[in-house]
């Protein structure tokens, strides 16, 4: 049974309707529930599916990207397992270990990637385009900018070097970020309570949506993709009541253009920066 479930990631990467189907799946599903029980009542510019159909855009060049990419992935880890070069080679990591270690350390690397998009101003600029959303939903989850997507592509590559993560546990854990990135940004209301004793492991909605207040120094916290321990652990969570929540950018961005996908896309290359 277990090694069937490590045979089938094993192949994910070679089925890619199956991988569009937790994506579309994620997506379709939080959309549904946002019309349920919303967070907050959003103030769409024109319309929630003009919205949508922006940060698609967005959606479809970061798949583009990561597919590219995903050549990369597949090569890197192959050449880990052929040299037993990584940590669960070095130490001769079960096949559990081996998943914590892959699926873990690939975690950090969204943590550390998203941190250091926040603290560094060339970086910032590309990031900034995410934040820019004035209207987070489920579809704000994958409005990166090409420049964010490909640099999130070399962390990802980094820390499977680093870990030596087998392609059965990069499966599992870019499965689980698809989903978690649908459920975090999603303007869906949880329990109070659930919320806060999912926030203890796990990135919740609520401990997202504080990353996304338009005010310092919300914004530089709360860095998570899948799990909660890099942001408790190393300094950098924060909360923060949802009626207190506004969203975008206190300067950096015109808000009436974060719905523009041509000025979007450029607006890392011009001069007006802070």
């Amino acid at each position: 049974m277990f090694q069937n479930i490590i045979d089938h990631f094993q192949t994910l990467e070679q089925r890619p309707f199956e991988r569009m189907a937790f994506l579309v799946g994620g997506l379709l599903f939080f959309w549904i529930l946002e019309g349920a029980i919303p967070l907050i009542q959003m103030n769409y510019k024109k319309t929630k599916l003009k919205h949508a159909a922006v940060n698609f855009v967005f959606t479809v060049i970061h798949l583009i990207i990561h597919t590219f990419l995903a050549i990369f992935i597949i090569k890197l880890s192959d050449w880990c397992k052929d040299v037993q070069f990584g940590l669960v080679y070095w130490t001769n990591a079960g096949i559990v270990a081996t998943i914590l270690i892959g699926v873990l350390s690939l975690d950090f690397s969204s943590w550390l990637v998203h941190l250091l998009m926040h603290k560094n101003k060339f970086l910032w600029r590309f990031h900034l385009i995410h934040h820019s959303d004035t209207n987070v939903d489920v579809t704000t989850g994958l409005r990166h900018h090409p420049g964010d997507s490909l640099l999130r592509g070399i962390f990802f590559l980094l820390l499977i070097f680093v870990s030596g993560a087998p392609m059965y546990s990069v499966m599992m854990y870019q499965t689980l970020v698809v989903i978690a990135t649908a459920f975090t940004h999603a303007n869906i209301k949880l329990n109070e309570s659930v919320d806060k004793f999912l926030s203890y492991f796990l990135i919740s909605p609520n401990m997202h949506k504080v990353h996304h207040h338009w005010k310092q120094p919300y914004t530089d916290s709360n860095y998570g993709a899948v799990f909660s321990i890099w942001d408790r652990f190393l300094g950098t969570f924060s909360h923060l009541e949802v009626k207190e929540l506004k969203y975008g950018l206190d300067r950096y961005y015109n808000e009436e253009k974060d719905e523009d996908v041509k000025e979007l896309l450029v607006h890392p290359f011009m001069k007006h920066h802070d």
